[in-house]
């Protein structure tokens, strides 16, 4: 009879015999040949899933880089298909730091459609980003519990303005301010020194690295994208043709190769019909097929 190890990799063998599996990793594999580097799709179900818990960047994705990792050239460098709603800042630096580690910074970002606030986070820490006219990133300024650091100060600062013009609006804003933790206003700030400086400290390294203009260029692109006033919203969708603008390393999709450009967006269709027809609200994999894939728990 089989062994612990011989049991999980028969189920694991069974599990790959699901039609979106196959597929999956069908255009994933197609994709490596292509372009002869490793792949490594990052993948949320979130649009499909709602807020349900567990689709943001965590540290638990470590395990499933490390799985991913495992065994491949390193030399061949990363492409890192991104399609995420954002998460955690403390485990996006550990992932990036993990990933720089591996692969030093021959790292390529591939956004088909959405990496918002930490996913642009881990895009921009990338050598450059490849983005088509579908495609989105988003504002970095942190978020404590879906609230935004940046609104957090605006109104502790408008607080203080109206109740020094008039002081009979202290009870009002009393109302308001104590929903929040004495300590929580320097948390926010803290928190968005932290996501500006690791940005800024990822391009300068990776993105913009021997360019004698770094500093200047990399400051104006951290700026805009942690300005809560400018971007008025943390959902902001911020387009390729923007990306370029700002000064970002765009590589376009529509500029590939027909048959490559092809390719980026069937294995992104391929995640979509996983997470639109299972249970599957995470999915990390590699072109050989290791995979990490978190499934919804269903309420009996």
């Amino acid at each position: 009879m089989p062994n612990w190890n011989a049991v999980l990799l028969e189920i694991q063998d069974e599990q790959a015999q699901s039609p979106f599996d196959r597929v999956r990793r069908k255009y994933l594999k197609q994709l490596f040949k292509k372009t002869g580097r490793n792949v490594i799709a990052y993948y949320s179900g979130w649009l499909q899933k709602g807020d349900i818990r567990g689709v943001e960047i965590s540290d638990d994705d470590k395990n499933a880089l490390m799985s991913a990792i495992h065994k491949l050239d390193r030399s061949k460098g990363l492409d890192l298909i991104l399609h995420t709603p954002g998460g955690e800042v403390a485990a996006t630096e550990s992932l990036v730091d993990y990933l720089r580690i591996m692969f030093g910074t021959n790292i390529r970002a591939v956004v088909p459609q959405i990496a918002m606030s930490a996913g642009t986070m881990i895009a921009c820490a990338c050598k450059e980003i490849v983005m088509g006219k579908p495609s989105n990133l988003g504002p970095i300024d942190p978020q404590f519990g879906g609230i935004p650091a940046y609104g957090v100060i605006e109104e502790f600062d408008r607080a203080k303005a109206e109740i020094k013009k008039d002081p009979s609006t202290i009870p009002i804003w009393r109302e308001v301010i104590g929903k929040y933790h004495p300590t929580f206003i320097g948390e926010c700030e803290k928190a968005i020194k932290w996501s500006s400086q690791i940005v800024g400290d990822w391009l300068e390294t990776g993105m913009f690295d021997g360019d004698p203009n770094k500093k200047d260029k990399v400051k104006r692109i951290v700026k805009v994208l942690s300005n809560h006033k400018q971007m008025k919203s943390h959902g902001r969708h911020i387009g390729m043709d923007d990306c370029v603008r700002l000064g970002l390393k765009i590589s376009e999709m529509e500029k590939l190769p027909k048959d490559l450009q092809d390719t980026f967006l069937t294995v992104h269709h391929t995640f979509m019909h996983s997470f639109g027809n299972t249970n599957a609200i995470k999915i990390i994999e590699n072109h050989e097929g290791t995979a990490m894939v978190k499934m919804a728990r269903l309420n009996k």
